[in-house]
């Protein structure tokens, strides 16, 4: 079993597809390891995503994290990461293809959705900054 780590962003928060979202993944065999809904500040979305902090969109990327509501989730089951990126769909829902979540739901290519890591390090890394008791 892997583990990955998952968010259901602002925008779908608010849209209040959080439920059709989690259904989603429940239906596509993910377990659901733990999971919370959180506000969190300017400062600690700038700290999760401090990878991007050189690239052109950083700030519109943490203003937004940090504009509402998230769902952040660690999900398991085998192949998780990649199971999980390929339910999420292309960055750009645009590009996504059909019956993605972000195809589904996303508004735009930054305000797209859910978030997923990319790489097992990356996984271990964002669940230890969400949920520490797991780490």
């Amino acid at each position: 079993m892997e583990r990955t780590f998952g968010i259901i962003k602002p925008d779908a928060v608010e849209a209040k597809y959080s439920g059709r979202i989690i259904s989603r993944i429940e239906e596509e065999g993910f377990n659901i390891v733990a999971m919370k809904k959180v506000h969190i500040a300017k400062d600690k979305a700038e700290e999760f995503y401090a990878v991007h902090k050189e690239r052109p969109f950083y700030d519109e990327l943490t203003t937004f994290l940090s504009s509402g509501p998230i769902i952040v989730m660690v999900l398991e089951k085998a192949d998780a990461i990649k199971g999980w990126r390929n339910l999420m769909g292309a960055t750009n829902p645009a590009e996504a293809e059909e019956n993605t979540l972000r195809k589904l739901y996303a508004r735009s290519l930054g305000e797209n959705a859910v978030h997923g890591s990319d790489a097992p390090e990356t996984a271990k890394q964002e669940i230890a900054f969400f949920f520490p008791e797991l780490s």
